[in-house]
């Protein structure tokens, strides 16, 4: 008998998004606004506090996009970006017609380093193409490095838009991610911490700024009887019927946060006594991760010669899917020709690392699945 699947990540419902859903149908609510789009919004800024205004947008990629657009990234400019991420974070660049310089990570968050920052802004610099911005990110739902990256952008005066799409939730210093950068993003894709289906938001620090980017993101109407456009918009805004989802998702989310770094400390038990298999963990108390995704490093010269690729396998044969590492942009054939700064953190990572299934919809039934192949591949 075929074993039930076993997810990396999946949706998780709490109960009240259909309530949410069926209001916008009942007083017909379905286009790109109304009531669901507000309250979520105020939701997310209470959420994350620090006096933020939220545009709720259609993903977390359009909400780079606008960052990049707000922020003044034009073709011929370079924007500075973590390497080790998903793709989403680099791809609204070259929409701008900017050039990527991509940044190693460090070992402590695996995320961007921020020596290697600054020998590239150095280095740019020098060369007469001072970065316009740089895109750093919350991998996995694990804090980047805010003071030591927020030190550097200040002293050479260079905007930050903080890619928290993983991190909803997770604090550094108590402060909630997405409120370090000149511009926070957040992402409620199918598989983040909460969904709205597809759907993302822009974190501002002003109402003028949130307000300019709803602008954009509405394809840039004049304030006219008529259409008409004096800038270049997008059709990015969240639907209500959407929106409703992320209301009820977020009337769950610290529940969410829990479970997930409940798996976490599962993983970590289960990991105890095996030799070679470290656990992605916060390098300290500065650091609250969401865990949004549990992460593993293998080092085959400590485990008999046994690589992450061996243990997925072993987990895929038994229906329970996992995740290599991002595989970092400056290996990406789209990428690879742009600069690259740093040294070879994010590249072990991604030979040597592993994401296990992390849902907060996961039971004891599924737990016990997994230390079952996990006990029987390493021999415990």
């Amino acid at each position: 008998m075929i074993e039930s699947k076993i997810w990396l990540s999946s949706p998780h419902m709490g109960g009240n998004e259909q309530q949410y859903v069926k209001e916008a149908f009942d007083t017909n609510w379905v286009a790109p606004l109304g009531p669901n789009v507000t309250g979520f919004e105020k939701d997310l800024e209470a959420y994350v506090l620090n006096d933020t205004h939220v545009a709720a947008l259609s993903s977390g990629t359009a909400a780079i996009h606008l960052g990049l657009v707000l922020l003044d990234v034009k073709a011929g400019d370079t924007v500075i970006c973590q390497s080790f991420t998903f793709s989403a974070s680099a791809n609204p660049i070259l929409y701008q017609g900017a050039t990527p310089i991509f940044i190693d990570s460090e070992k402590e968050t695996w995320n961007m380093c921020p020596k290697a920052l600054e020998e590239a802004i150095i280095d740019c610099t020098s060369k007469g193409k001072k970065p316009r911005a740089i895109i750093a990110v919350h991998l996995y739902g694990m804090p980047f490095n805010a003071t030591a990256i927020r030190a550097v952008a200040d002293h050479y005066q260079i905007p930050i838009l903080e890619d928290s799409a993983e991190a909803l939730g997770s604090k550094y210093k108590g402060q909630m991610c997405g409120t370090f950068g000149d511009l926070g993003v957040l992402s409620f894709n199918g598989n983040k911490i909460i969904t709205t289906s597809g759907g993302g938001a822009l974190v501002a620090p002003t109402k003028e700024l949130k307000e300019k980017a709803v602008f954009f993101a509405t394809q840039s109407r004049d304030h006219a009887p008529h259409y008409q456009h004096s800038e270049i918009g997008y059709n990015y805004r969240l639907s209500n019927i959407c929106a409703g989802i992320g209301r009820g998702q977020m009337e769950v989310l610290d529940r969410h946060i829990a479970l997930r770094r409940s798996m976490h400390d599962f993983y970590v038990d289960c990991f105890l006594k095996i030799e070679g298999v470290s656990v992605f963990t916060e390098p300290n108390d500065d650091y609250f991760s969401n865990h949004w995704l549990s992460a593993i490093v293998v080092d085959p010269s400590k485990t008999k010669g046994k690589t992450r690729e061996d243990l997925r396998l072993a987990l895929e044969k038994h229906n329970i899917e996992s995740r290599p590492l991002w595989k970092p942009m400056h290996l990406q054939p789209v990428f690879e020709k742009y600069p690259y700064y740093g040294g070879a953190v994010s590249n072990q990572l991604f030979e040597n690392g592993l994401c296990l299934p992390s849902g907060s919809n996961l039971d004891s039934s599924d737990r016990e699945r997994i230390r079952k192949v996990i006990e029987l591949f390493f021999e415990v």
